[in-house]
């Protein structure tokens, strides 16, 4: 079923819209939050909740491409339930392998005019992705955006995990200084 019939569905209140969801983006959901969960449990819950939270959103919202919009969902859920269970142990994991990383090619964050220029922000970096040859920005948004392991990208790209740090290493120093020559303050 395609995405307009699905959305489609959602406004006239019809429950085959979550089963449609489920079959069309049920593993790419999956896939998003086990990234960042690494816990099946949690990201079935999380997918779970994702179905709830388009039922609750659409109508009104009206989404112009269904995958990107439950695909969000999904992460900042997952995001969260990392947060709530990172806070009760305390440990590390690839989320923050992955932030860290990241860490020198972003402004920093916290303050009211830096929440502001998020969306600024945001559009930089997707202007910057548009230029990057397909593998790189594959692996980029694997490892940033998905939380992918590197040996998991090197696994299913089928290509050696050195050739990913690599080209994840180049990738952030081309970021930064696309950035820097926008005037993003590092």
């Amino acid at each position: 079923m395609e995405d307009k019939d699905i959305i489609r569905l959602y406004f006239e209140r019809s429950e085959k819209a979550i089963s449609e969801t489920a079959l069309r983006y049920g593993a790419l959901l999956s896939h998003i939050a086990f990234g960042i969960l690494r816990s099946r449990e949690d990201a079935e819950e999380c997918v779970n909740d994702t179905y709830m939270r388009a039922w609750n959103s659409i109508p009104p919202s009206q989404p112009k491409r269904l995958s990107a919009f439950l695909g969000k969902i999904t992460r900042n859920l997952s995001l969260n339930r990392y947060e709530r269970v990172k806070a009760k142990k305390r440990g590390g994991g690839s989320k923050e392998v992955a932030l860290e990383e990241l860490e020198e090619c972003l402004p920093a964050a916290g303050d009211l005019q830096r929440e502001v220029e998020d969306a600024e922000l945001a559009e930089l970096i997707n202007g910057f992705l548009d230029r990057l040859k397909k593998e790189s920005r594959i692996i980029f948004m694997r490892r940033y955006w998905y939380f992918c392991t590197v040996s998991e990208i090197a696994e299913d790209m089928s290509i050696g995990e050195s050739k990913v740090k690599m080209s994840l290493l180049r990738t952030r120093k081309k970021l930064k200084q696309y950035l820097e020559k926008q005037g993003v303050a590092l």
